[in-house]
């Protein structure tokens, strides 16, 4: 008669398959970059005027920078105010619920900020939003 497992002897090395956890770490890893939020920063300090009422807003996931100079900025890029409108087309339509907020420092002009907000509700944002200091 057989013993079952004769050949297996002590000198055998015995090998732990890798692939299933491997898979999971990767289907893991893919998940969380589907899901993730990724907010789009404007690259630079804005002194931001102060509001007695300000407060954190954390949906937004479009930010835009008007400097002291008046040069408009998105994600760390300074943009013509001809390329603002179709800039915010584009991320609106990457997410649709996302909303707009807009850094303008104390030194620029409310002409510059009334432009950037006017091609933003061009573009289809409703969600605009201005951001302040808290006093």
């Amino acid at each position: 008669m057989r013993r079952p497992f004769a050949h297996v002897t002590e000198d055998d090395d015995t090998n732990i398959d890798m692939t299933p956890m491997l898979d999971i770490v990767f289907i893991m890893l893919i998940f969380f970059v589907v899901t993730a939020s990724f907010v789009k920063e404007t690259g630079i300090d804005i002194n931001r005027p102060q509001a007695k009422t300000a407060i954190t807003k954390e949906t937004a996931n479009i930010k835009i920078a008007i400097d002291g100079n008046d040069a408009i900025w998105i994600d760390r890029h300074q943009v013509d105010e001809r390329s603002v409108r179709p800039l915010l087309e584009r991320m609106h339509m990457e997410n649709p619920q996302g909303g707009l907020i807009v850094q303008a420092d104390r030194r620029s002009t409310n002409e510059k900020l009334v432009q950037v907000m006017d091609a933003a509700r061009q573009a289809g944002i409703t969600s605009i939003s201005i951001a302040a200091s808290e006093k």
